[in-house]
């Protein structure tokens, strides 16, 4: 059964909505030039590449997001990174927290350092592009999931204090702090939604309870059913499920359930 296409006047929750936004995360890891050419074919007339070089000793190489516009909608879309990578630099405990957006609770380093580096030109290009009233959505895959949340936490929290109308995150990492999770819950009550696919490894990391997720979670059981939450005891029995599914590659079920076609696969699945 095929998807409806991208509907720009779209408010609230809708997952079909979610669909689009995960294709739209997913179409960050491409390059420049066909990130350019697929969005103009989902309807966007205005695009902004924003890149970041990192040097050593980062551990991510760049950080990289994109701003598409319509006269109905504007996405920020920011780039993820590969779930070993990722889950060697958060595990790292040696970079204390910082400072959250409007110095509200706290964040891991490494989110901070890579969302301040692109967040500039994408407010910018957000701002520039908002000449119509445009709703206003953020979403990511893995890293670029935890860059979506801050970045729609900052614009927000400080100047010039625009509302997203949603962010949309698939395989985010833990990312903050409680203090900083309860202002954004607050904040974007009905707005967030942060995708988890089963035994997926990345939101697992950076270790609780130092770093803790916001709300609101969708939750892919192992049959790839969706979840608007899930008890603690039926998660448990589920995730042990997940695992033994492949009694060939049982290690390897978190890292593949991370990965952005898994996601894609399962939400085209509830559409159905």
């Amino acid at each position: 059964m095929p998807v409806a296409p991208l509907d720009h006047q779209t408010t609230g929750y809708q997952l079909a909505h979610a669909y689009w936004l995960a294709k739209a995360a997913e179409l960050a890891y491409q390059d420049e030039d066909e990130v350019r050419t697929v969005l103009a074919g989902w309807g966007f007339g205005q695009f902004r590449h924003v890149e970041a070089r990192h040097e050593l000793p980062f551990p991510l190489e760049d950080t990289q997001a994109y701003v598409a516009a319509s006269d109905r909608m504007i996405i920020a879309a920011f780039r993820g990174t590969q779930p070993l990578e990722i889950r060697d630099w958060l595990t790292d405990a040696n970079t204390p927290p910082v400072p959250g957006p409007g110095d509200k609770g706290f964040v891991h380093f490494g989110f901070h350092r890579a969302l301040a580096s692109v967040y500039p030109d994408v407010r910018s290009a957000i701002e520039k592009f908002r000449t119509g009233g445009q709703t206003v959505w953020f979403t990511g895959h893995s890293l670029g999931g935890a860059l979506a949340m801050l970045a729609g936490g900052r614009l927000y929290f400080e100047e010039p204090r625009i509302l997203a109308d949603g962010i949309y995150t698939y395989g985010q990492p833990r990312t903050c702090d409680r203090l900083l999770a309860a202002a954004h819950n607050t904040a974007l009550k009905g707005r967030t939604y942060r995708f988890v696919n089963n035994n997926d490894i990345v939101p697992q990391v950076p270790p609780a309870p130092v770093f803790t997720h916001v709300d609101h979670v969708k939750y892919f059981d192992a049959d790839g059913v969706l979840h608007d939450r899930m008890p603690l005891i039926d998660g448990l029995k589920d995730r042990i499920k997940g695992r033994t599914a492949d009694l060939f590659a049982p290690a390897s079920d978190g890292i593949r359930d991370h990965f952005m076609p898994a996601y894609l696969a399962n939400i085209e699945k509830n559409l159905a």
